[in-house]
């Protein structure tokens, strides 16, 4: 009788108060699913219980959304990203106005990984024993870097570093950065709140991931470290290990945007085909009604040549769509430099 096959990936999830907060705000998903698996960290903000609501609420509907949504995997995450965004806008009245979260998600599709960031919340790649920033933090401080105002040792001591300047439930449409890259086997990936990357510098992260542990016992020490180092902000990691790779997705990964995050419409419209095939069809569209207008006497023969040319372009759009996507090769646009020193742990309160 043949055993089953090993799982492609294996993960550990661990969220914990800290040292100095009541209340933790912080919240994470662990999903499996058919081809792999969807991971989430969310950050709470908000006072009473209004910081762990929104996290819960985010997650929830990201969950669900994505679970019950069709078409492409990058498609359904950034709806998914959207939806979660509206939960927490809707119960953000009364006693919980002004309440929001931030969001990291991570979706692994055959040999592909998905990312979708909203926040300061920060993704990491291990590979070959070199540690990887995959997310650029939405912050006031990090946008002021992006646009040359401020030098990296500036924003790390600057007393707005902690003002996140994007998050969950601020307005209807929600501005987010999402993108993809091939996976190897014996990756590891860490997602993480800045109660642990604010706390625990990058240079010992890569230390406490490096050892061949399992994920569930990698987040453990994780989260003793930040503790260690004083615990100021709610704690929370999720680590996926890679055990082995299928090919990649029949659809184009989603390439990092320069400029920051985008509008969720904006984003979908770029994943929906704003090719040249797609003008082309509306072009062709124009021209045949056009046609038909004018020429009334080849109307039918108008028509059917239309309809020949539109259903040609349509089949190549579709064979464009699901053809396999070239591995490309690892660069600073997918993966980010090797870690770089954080500022100072947050001071006051924005996330939980």
């Amino acid at each position: 009788m043949r055993a089953d096959a090993p799982p492609p990936l294996r993960s550990g999830l661990l969220t914990d108060v800290g040292r100095q907060r009541r209340v933790n705000q912080d919240a994470a998903l662990a999903l499996d699913l058919p081809r792999g698996g969807l991971y989430a960290v969310a950050d709470g903000m908000g006072g009473h219980a209004a910081g762990e609501l929104a996290a819960n609420l985010a997650l929830d509907s990201l969950s669900q959304h994505y679970l019950e949504s069709r078409g492409a995997p990058p498609e359904r995450l950034a709806g998914a990203v959207q939806a979660a965004n509206l939960a927490v806008l809707r119960h953000a009245v009364g006693e919980y106005a002004g309440m929001g979260t931030t969001l990291l998600a991570l979706l692994v599709d055959r040999g592909a990984a998905l990312i979708a960031h909203v926040g300061d919340s920060r993704a990491y790649l291990l590979r070959g024993g070199e540690l990887h920033r995959l997310t650029e933090d939405h912050s006031w401080v990090a946008e002021q870097v992006r646009l040359g105002h401020l030098t990296e040792e500036e924003a790390r001591q600057h007393q707005w570093r902690s003002v996140v300047s994007n998050a969950l439930g601020g307005e209807e449409r929600v501005r987010l950065e999402l993108f993809g890259l091939p996976l190897q086997a014996g990756d590891r990936l860490l997602l993480c709140s800045d109660g642990l990357s604010g706390v625990v510098s990058e240079a010992a992260l890569l230390q406490l991931l490096l050892p061949a542990q399992p994920p569930d016992h990698i987040v453990r020490t994780l989260i003793d470290a930040a503790n260690d180092g004083g615990g100021p902000d709610n704690i929370t990691a999720v680590v996926v290990d890679v055990l082995r790779t299928d090919s990649l997705p029949r659809y184009p990964l989603p390439e990092r945007q320069e400029g920051g995050p985008l509008y969720v419409d904006a984003l979908l419209s770029a994943q929906r085909g704003s090719s040249p095939l797609t003008y082309l069809l509306l072009m062709l569209v124009y021209f045949t009604l056009l046609g038909v207008l004018l020429v009334p006497e080849q109307r039918p023969l108008i028509a059917l040549l239309g309809a020949l040319l539109l259903g040609g372009v349509a089949l190549a759009q579709r064979r464009a769509r699901t053809r396999p996507a070239r591995r490309p090769a690892l660069s600073a646009s997918s993966l980010r430099a090797r870690a770089q020193p954080r500022p100072e742990p947050r001071e006051t309160e924005t996330a939980g």
